[in-house]
């Protein structure tokens, strides 16, 4: 077994089965087959293997199911072993086994770090997260662990030092080197609010040159909705660019019981096409989880009106009219838009018009319609009509489909395989590869490059 080609392998999903299908295997009853594969080099369903022996007390023989994987210093593997032996209570030993990686930095020193302190050792995790705090990933776990160490104010001088009074970046891509300003500033107005000093973590996060936000939250529209900062969050999102501040009114007046006020911070904010642009998803699933589904739909037939058809608006417009009983309706929508594009309907949108016609009991029709369409010879199309055909039970034909395909579309046809049982024939098509050069296995570190 070789650390470089299971790295690549996991990375990239190429010649291996993937989670998604092995937790397929296993819904299916096909065990047996699992573990043969976990002892053949299959990671992801080694990974599961040893878990699901861990959980039916067969410790030992969950540890020999990983041991050739960590033999290879591979460091996935040996994080998936830490973590089976942190969860049976042996701490130690799982610290003691994360320890030799912890030295390249990165996400094992941030994993060791944590575990460290999950089990009283912080003063060692601040120690060694302190010394690479030019990591941003670094920095993030140390100012966690900070507080339970007592040392926030130690980590908020080291944070400050990185904050340059003279120098600030005019891009986000300026600063490429170490821990960038906008994010040790945002870290170090985490240590101000747990030290209850919310004015001045609101103050520092009004000072970024750059509004930076992760998994579409802004840090300083959840800090003022946290501390019930209401208008000053209002003000906030009639200033920021993206929406984000604009979604976490809504959310806060929607969790109050203030639903049209939820609706109107959406609308005001999206009074533009530009603002509608970044909130109309929001809005839209405000509506449908209030029951006004005829409303969402207008919300984006009218975004599409203003800006154009663009792909993601027409899929999200034609999924509402599918989910809540209009099908035709979205075909009439698409009729209109083919004949304004001078009849011709490229595949993207096509693909939608056939799972309307499928919810209109016209799926023989769809994929008529869609062998003959001139881009119906080709895989992504092949992709589309052998999920319709699964989805209502024709998975023979689903896999003839795809057969012409199968490279292109081996997790697909892997899947609908193993529904029929085909387990050993699935399994060999996942495992094939194209000739490739391996890169070299990834260490687990991260570049000082800031996130954003």
């Amino acid at each position: 077994m070789d650390a470089a080609d299971l790295d690549y392998r996991t990375r990239t999903l190429s010649g291996c089965i993937p989670p998604l299908l092995v937790t397929r295997l296993l819904e299916l009853g096909h065990t047996e087959e699992v573990e043969f594969q976990a002892g053949r080099g299959e990671w992801f369903c080694a990974r599961e293997w040893a878990r699901l022996l861990g959980d039916q007390g067969r410790q030992a023989e969950a540890l020999e199911v990983l041991a050739p994987y960590v033999a290879t210093g591979w460091w996935p593997a040996a994080q998936a072993q830490a973590e089976l032996l942190e969860s049976w209570g042996q701490a130690e030993e799982a610290i003691a086994l994360a320890r030799p990686y912890a030295e390249v930095g990165g996400r094992p020193l941030e994993f060791f770090a944590r575990l460290l302190a999950r089990h009283g050792r912080t003063d060692e995790a601040v120690a060694r997260l302190s010394a690479g705090i030019e990591d941003w990933l670094l920095a993030t776990a140390l100012v966690d662990i900070a507080g339970e160490a007592g040392r926030d104010e130690d980590i908020a001088a080291l944070l400050a030092a990185r904050i340059p009074e003279v120098h600030r970046c005019d891009s986000p891509w300026c600063c490429r080197t170490g821990l960038d300003p906008d994010t040790a500033i945002g870290l170090l107005a985490t240590i101000r609010e747990r030290q209850g000093r919310v004015d001045e973590a609101i103050a520092l996060l009004h000072s970024r040159q750059h509004i930076t936000s992760v998994n579409n939250h802004d840090q300083l529209a959840d800090l003022l909705a946290k501390h019930d900062r209401i208008e000053e969050l209002r003000a906030y999102a009639a200033s920021e660019d993206h929406g984000h501040a604009a979604q976490c009114l809504a959310e806060v007046l929607e969790e109050r019981g203030d639903v049209e006020g939820a609706i109107a911070a959406y609308r005001t904010f999206g009074a533009s096409p530009e603002g509608m642009w970044n909130v109309a998803v929001p809005l839209t699933r405000l509506l449908v989880r209030h029951g006004r589904s005829d409303e969402a739909i207008e919300v984006m037939h009218t975004l599409a009106d203003q800006v154009g058809a663009e792909d993601w608006i027409v899929d999200t417009l034609c999924t509402l009219y599918a989910d809540h009983g209009r099908a035709q309706d979205g075909l009439a929508y698409l009729d209109a838009l083919k004949a304004r594009r001078g009849g011709e309907e490229e595949w993207d949108f096509f693909r939608l018009r056939l799972r309307l016609m499928a919810d209109c009991d016209l799926l023989d029709q769809a994929i008529e319609r869609a062998r003959t369409h001139a881009q119906g010879d080709t895989s992504y199309a092949a992709r589309t009509i052998s999920g319709l055909l699964a989805k209502t039970g024709r998975v023979e034909e689903a896999v003839a489909v795809l057969e012409p395909h199968t490279f292109a579309n081996r997790s697909s046809l892997a899947d609908h395989l193993i529904e029929l049982g085909r387990v050993k024939h699935a399994v060999m098509l996942l495992q094939q590869r194209k000739s490739e050069s391996v890169a070299p296995v990834w260490p687990g570190s991260f570049s000082n490059e800031p996130r954003f």
